[in-house]
């Protein structure tokens, strides 16, 4: 189960497919979206940490997982979570100006920090062997 694990992740489709999936769920008008319920606050900023925590994470994982040893691990870690801060910001802007009914709001560009953060930080955790200083 691990070999496939580490198979699939090794892959850049995951980390690809999951790319597209953000840009195409944070470029849907605002009318396609359900609204925000009350006896779950925020849970769009939940979603937003959730979606480029998993980005950096899935991007990380394929680097670290390739067959070759790569000696710059860490900073393409830190290139990739430099990445999915700047693309959670490019779509805060492209809602604002682009998508019907969608508005820039800076707490979800926190939240997409605070994702990208975590998915660098549980990256850095589970492949720091392979990580030279």
């Amino acid at each position: 189960m691990r070999h496939r694990l580490f198979q699939i992740f090794s892959n850049r489709f995951p980390a690809l497919l999951w790319t597209i999936f953000i840009f195409v769920l944070l470029a849907l008008p605002g009318k396609m979206l359900p609204q925000e319920e009350s006896y779950l606050p925020n849970l769009d900023k939940i979603i937003h940490v959730i979606l480029f925590g998993s980005f950096v994470f899935l991007w990380c994982a394929y680097f670290a997982l390739k067959p070759d040893i790569d000696p710059f691990l860490k900073r393409r870690f830190i290139l990739i979570l430099f990445v999915g801060c700047v693309y959670g910001i490019g779509m805060e802007f492209i809602q604002k100006y682009f998508i019907p009914n969608r508005a820039f709001d800076m707490l979800d560009i926190l939240a997409d920090v605070m994702g990208s953060a975590a998915g660098f930080l549980i990256a850095r955790l589970m492949f720091n062997r392979l990580i030279k200083s």
